[in-house]
């Protein structure tokens, strides 16, 4: 056993290279000391050997060491004079003096590359574009906005898109390349700082954009941030209103007034939660709607776009369902700049209107007359019936809850019911203050009543209990029999330290087993974060998968393409007016007549509705598009089953009226302006409730 004394050997080597570390940190003289001592040890031996080994090297000594000196001199680029030691002297004088101002000038020269490259990669030269879209933060749907805008603009001239947010740049490029790919004619430019410095927001030349996006982080204080880089927009702009248009999302309902305000007349405001629980009540009880919707605002294939209607002025708007082969008509655009979606038929299109078209590209639109297609033997005259009251249950809670719930109320028939499962805290119902209870009993678990002034429903039953739903015993133990469709929302972002969509897919799991052991698919809709995971969802061919920032990215891409579509998207994710339906094909059709589609347009057409596209079940449905095919050719012909359903813009019949407290709440409904009605979302905010009995 050894002393305390015994002291751990080193060895030689080790003990060299430590003093030579130490030497190296003194200072740069001693840095430049070794070096010539380096160079010396290793050039004048090699030349000494070199001229000592030449046969043709002179005799005497004097000779050789005069040939070795100017080996080495030659090798060092001191000089080759010869001589007398003075000329020696003065020659290796010269030759490190010219030696000195090379390295000189070298270092010099690269020191100023080395830092312009520094201050490129730190992303903070201006830049000078003009026409460029310019999207200003970082969040779940840049990559999204990108490589949509990406894509819209292949078939024609590509403009720049710049990037600022307050990220490294050199991480935002790999991110953007990862999502679009480096082989594409649009340049993409990255600008690193805080976008609501309006010094750093000048870098980027907004005044010369020829759109401007703003986008939330996944931050609590995103939508404050958002307001603060508008008002920094402001301040770069100016007052006036010759600026670039402005599309901005907030996800609070708070924000959107101030943040309207601060976009200027030309901004336009999304509330991002709002449209994505719209998103996920429109699906329930509508199967394979988020594959058409998502379809719809995607630029990979059709999509809406403005047509002329020069052809049709003066003409009723159902002339033009059947007046273009192909391309779908589904609105107006007047003159005065009101978009109206699936108009009456009898509308009169009149000077200076435009059409609104699903169509491949906006200029591939054509006029035509399909009249001759239509076959009049094979269509339907009967009404198609109602839906019955549903059932659901929601499982899951976040700050979109309440906003769904809410749709959920607007748009179900009278005798619904929807039971809400949660984890912790039960949601329960809360009165406003100075308010009449006008929607059912405060107490907890009470089925809500109508007004008993009129009898009016005031929408379905809503009952809250809590549970473990993060332990499998408890989502297996679930009893589905009793509902119609179910909905699974995930926890907000940054709530734990897993991902959110963790425990969604192992709900989603925990159903899938449920289905297996009863043998009943029970349609469900879904909400995932992360579009990646959106293949490994395990739901049946009757469930809907939502990915929330995804679906706002396409829409946020869709409007800075063509901000005239803004009310469009407005009507058609609100729970008034119109919007996109899957309903059965026998609606339209004989079950299995062979028809085109424009004989499904004509169909339509005689309910007040606009077909833009169909989706089958048979043997052909491909895993890709799970057989959604939109803005069909007129002339395509298909055998139409009871299980194929017609995709149209129509007015909901199975929404229920609105109660009369509501009017008021019911005319403020758009996607970019929206204000939540006190009593409802009030009874479903969290943190006001007691747990279940």
């Amino acid at each position: 056993m050894g002393t305390a004394d015994e002291r751990p050997r080193v060895s030689l080597r080790d003990r060299a290279g430590y003093r030579f570390d130490r030497t190296l940190a003194r200072s740069t003289g001693t840095l430049m000391g070794w070096l010539v001592i380096t160079c010396l040890a290793i050039v004048v031996p090699v030349s000494t050997l070199l001229v000592w080994t030449d046969p043709g090297s002179p005799r005497s000594l004097s000779g050789r060491l005069t040939a070795a000196w100017r080996t080495s001199a030659e090798t060092l680029r001191l000089g080759a004079a010869s001589g007398t030691p003075l000329r020696l002297v003065l020659s290796a004088l010269l030759g490190l003096v010219a030696l000195l101002c090379v390295s000189t000038l070298v270092g010099v020269i690269t020191t100023g590359l080395a830092e312009r490259l520094a201050e490129l990669s730190r992303g903070r030269s201006t830049v000078l574009e003009q026409g460029h879209v310019l999207v200003l933060g970082w969040s779940d749907q840049v990559t999204t906005v990108v490589g949509e805008l990406v894509a819209a603009q292949a078939p024609r001239r590509p403009r720049a898109i710049v990037v600022l947010a307050d990220r490294d740049k050199a991480e935002m490029e790999q991110v953007l390349t990862a999502r679009v790919g480096p082989a594409v004619r649009t340049r993409i430019i990255c600008r690193s700082g805080p976008a609501s410095d309006p010094d750093v927001l000048a870098l980027v030349s907004p005044r010369a954009a020829s759109t401007v996006l703003v986008l939330p982080s996944t931050e609590p204080t995103a939508d404050a941030e958002v307001l603060r880089v508008l008002l920094a927009l402001r301040a770069v702009l100016g007052e006036g209103a010759d600026g670039p248009p402005v599309l901005a999302a907030v996800r609070d309902d708070r924000y959107r007034a101030p943040a309207r305000l601060a976009a200027g007349p030309r901004g336009t405001v999304l509330e991002t939660d709002l449209v994505t629980a719209r998103l996920i009540a429109q699906c329930v009880g509508r199967p394979g709607l988020s594959l058409v919707l998502r379809d719809l605002l995607d630029f990979a294939g059709d999509e809406f776009h403005l047509a002329d209607a020069t052809a049709f002025q003066d003409g009723p708007f159902g002339a033009t369902l059947l007046g273009h082969p192909n391309s779908c008509v589904v609105g107006l655009l007047t003159p005065d700049g009101r978009t109206l979606l699936n108009p009456p038929a009898d509308t009169v299109v009149g000077p200076g209107s435009r059409l609104v078209v699903l169509a491949r590209d906006d200029d591939s639109t054509r006029v035509g007359d399909c009249g001759h297609l239509v076959d009049d033997s094979v269509i339907v005259a009967a009404p198609s019936e109602r839906d019955g009251p549903t059932r659901l249950l929601l499982l899951g809670w976040n700050r979109r809850a309440p906003l769904v719930v809410r749709q959920l109320r607007r748009t179900a028939c009278p005798g619904s019911f929807v039971d809400v499962l949660t984890d912790s805290v039960v949601p329960g119902p809360r009165e406003p203050e100075n308010r009449t209870p006008e929607r059912g009993d405060p107490e907890h678990g009470k089925p809500e009543r109508g007004t008993p002034e009129t009898g009016t429903p005031a929408g379905p039953e809503v009952r809250f209990r809590s549970a473990a739903l993060s332990r499998p015993e408890t989502l297996l133990g679930l009893d589905l029999g009793p509902y119609d469709g179910l909905v699974v929302l995930g926890p907000d972002g940054g709530a734990g330290p897993d991902h959110p969509d963790d425990w969604t897919l192992v709900t989603l799991l925990a159903l899938r087993l449920l289905e297996e052991r009863t043998g009943r698919e029970v349609r469900v809709v879904t909400e995932l974060i992360d579009d990646r995971n959106r293949p490994l969802a395990p739901v049946n061919t009757a469930s809907d998968v939502i990915v929330s920032g995804m679906l706002t990215g396409l829409l946020m891409a869709q409007i800075a393409q063509n901000r005239h579509l803004a009310p469009l998207f407005d009507e058609l994710f609100s729970a008034e007016g119109s919007d996109v339906c899957l309903r059965p094909a026998g609606t339209y059709v004989r079950p299995g007549a062979e028809a085109t589609f424009a004989t499904v347009v004509a169909a339509a057409r005689d309910r007040g509705e606009c077909a833009i596209g169909y989706r089958r079940h048979d043997g052909r449905t491909g895993r890709a598009d799970r057989g959604v095919r939109l803005n069909p050719s007129k002339d395509e012909r298909h055998v139409w089953s009871a299980e194929d359903h017609v995709v149209v813009v129509a007015r909901d019949r199975d929404l229920p009226t609105a109660a009369p407290s509501e009017p008021a709440d019911a005319a403020d409904e758009t996607g970019t302006a929206v204000e939540a009605d006190a009593a409802t979302t009030a009874a479903v905010r969290p943190g006001h409730g007691q747990p279940a009995d």
